[in-house]
C-alpha cells in the first residue's frame, strides 16, 4: 500500500464526505478508494470512518488522524515544490472557477499570455455564477465577487467590480432617458435573481455620499449573465450590468449607458481557495496573474469609455 496515497484518499473522503465524491475528485475508481481506506485502517489498528448506506463521517481517532495527515501532506509537497522549483516551471492539473460574463470578456480573450507564460499547467475553466463548494468539487481556487462569508477559504483582494445601468438604444428612443433612479420605477426593469433562492437582486445606486437600494418591478427577470445581457440588448429594458460589459456594448452600440452619474457601488474580486489546501505554485502563479490581468484591464479598472465614479 502507498501509504501517502492512502492519507491523500482518506483527507479527501473527510473533506468531501463520501467515498465516491473523493474517487471522482481524484480520478480514481470507486473500489481503489475504498480498497485504501479499508487498508488504512487495518494498518493503524483502528477505525477511521463511519460508513452507512447513505452518507460517510469521521470518528474521533478519524479526525485526530485527519489533521495530522493534513500536516504531512503539505509538508511532502512542500519539499516537493521546493526543489522542483529549481528545474521546472509550474505544471499539472488546475481546477478554476470563473463568473460567466468574466469568463467570456476578461479572462478567456488573455488566456494565451497565461499558457505562454505556464505551457505545463492543464487548466479546467468552470463558468457559473454559483458559488461552488471547492473541497467538495475539487476545486483548486475561484474568482468571488462580493464579501466572503465561509471563514474556511482564504481570500486575495484583486480587485474591484463596477456595475452600470444601461439600455439598448431602441428602448430609449422608445422609452425616454431617466434622469433619477426614482423614475426608473415608471420603466420597464430587467431583474435577476439568485437560482438557488429566487430572491431577487436589489437595485443599487451613489452618487456625493447619497445612496439609493430599492427593488423594482419588471416584467422579466433572469439568472444567467449571458442571458440578461442579451435581454437588454434586446430592448427589453433597462438593466445593471458589469462596466467591462457595457464597455464591450457601447463599442458595438448595442447598448447605451444611464444615469451615467448615478453608479452602483463598486464590489470586492477575490480570489479564493480552501485554507487546509497547499498552495502550490499552480495555484500562486494562477492567482498572481489574475491579479496582474485585472489591475492592467481597461474594462475592469474603467479606465477608457466609462469613467470612474
Amino acid at each position: 500500500m502507498n501509504k501517502l496515497q492512502a492519507m491523500e484518499v482518506f483527507v479527501r473522503v473527510v473533506e468531501t464526505g463520501g467515498i465516491t465524491r473523493a474517487a471522482d475528485s481524484l480520478r480514481l475508481p470507486k473500489a481503489t478508494t475504498t480498497t485504501l481506506i479499508q487498508k488504512l485502517e487495518a494498518v493503524l489498528g483502528v477505525k477511521l470512518l463511519n460508513r452507512t448506506t447513505r452518507q460517510v463521517s469521521v470518528t474521533p481517532d478519524g479526525a485526530a488522524y485527519y489533521e495530522r495527515c493534513v500536516a504531512i501532506l503539505a509538508a511532502v509537497r512542500d519539499t516537493e515544490e521546493s526543489l522542483a522549483q529549481r528545474h521546472a516551471t509550474p505544471g499539472g492539473r488546475l481546477r478554476v472557477n470563473v463568473p460567466t460574463l468574466m469568463a467570456r470578456s476578461v479572462i478567456v480573450p488573455a488566456l494565451p499570455s497565461f499558457f505562454a507564460r505556464y505551457p505545463a499547467i492543464e487548466l479546467e475553466l468552470g463558468c457559473s455564477e454559483r458559488r461552488a463548494d471547492l473541497i467538495e468539487e475539487g476545486i483548486d481556487c475561484a474568482v468571488w465577487t462580493g464579501e466572503l462569508e465561509d471563514s474556511s477559504l482564504v481570500a486575495r483582494r484583486v480587485g474591484q467590480l463596477y456595475f452600470a445601468t444601461c439600455a439598448a438604444p431602441a428602448y430609449l428612443e422608445a422609452h425616454g432617458q431617466p434622469r433619477h433612479p426614482d423614475e426608473l420605477a415608471r420603466h420597464r426593469c430587467i431583474n435577476h435573481f439568485l437560482p438557488r433562492t429566487g430572491k431577487i437582486f436589489d437595485w443599487v445606486f451613489a452618487k456625493k455620499g447619497v445612496r439609493i437600494q430599492t427593488s423594482l418591478s419588471g416584467h422579466i427577470a433572469l439568472d444567467d449573465e449571458n442571458s440578461y445581457v442579451a435581454a437588454a440588448e434586446a430592448g427589453l429594458g433597462i438593466a445593471q450590468i458589469p462596466a467591462f460589459v457595457l464597455k464591450e456594448a457601447l463599442e458595438r452600440g448595442s447598448l447605451e449607458l444611464v444615469l451615467g452619474d448615478w453608479f452602483p457601488e463598486p464590489v470586492p474580486l477575490n480570489v479564493v481557495y480552501p485554507q487546509n489546501r497547499h498552495l502550490s505554485s499552480k495555484i500562486r502563479v494562477f492567482v498572481d496573474w489574475i491579479g496582474e490581468l485585472f489591475a492592467e484591464h481597461d474594462g475592469i479598472q474603467l479606465r477608457s469609455t466609462l469613467h470612474r465614479p
